[in-house]
């Protein structure tokens, strides 16, 4: 019999994550490694079950993720989205809880482009008389 899993999507900065929900007991595996161990921080592993916290799914499916590319908050924020869209996958009556706390939004800021002349985007070289 197959086993039942829901995908999801989520990318942040620089950062994409493939996410599957698989009904489990509430393990979450990121790039093949406890999330406990990928991330130091507590916040960032709060900020990564905020989503299953907010449909009150926590404890009900394991979250395996793949995530490349940016630092590991935008790889947190990453996951947190694409665990978001696997819920929706699972029940679409979570879409107005997940969206009444923003999780559906892909946060769209960027680092902006480095501009010619400059040093940065938007650092000058420093100003000398002579």
């Amino acid at each position: 019999m197959a086993q039942v899993q829901y995908t999801g999507t989520g990318r942040r900065k620089h950062s994409v994550a493939r996410v599957r929900l698989v009904p489990g007991d509430g393990q979450i595996i990121v790039n093949n490694r406890n999330a406990e161990d990928y991330f130091a921080f507590e916040t960032l592993r709060e900020l990564i079950k905020e989503p299953l916290a907010v449909t009150e799914t926590l404890g009900s499916y394991d979250v395996h993720a793949n995530v490349n590319g940016g630092g590991f908050t935008g790889q947190a924020g990453a996951i947190r989205h694409g665990i978001a869209r696997a819920l929706l996958n699972v029940d679409p009556e979570y879409r107005p809880a997940l969206k009444a706390e923003g999780l559906l939004t892909r946060d769209p800021r960027m680092k902006e482009r480095k501009k010619p002349g400059l040093r940065g985007a938007r650092r000058r070289p420093q100003f000398s008389k002579r």
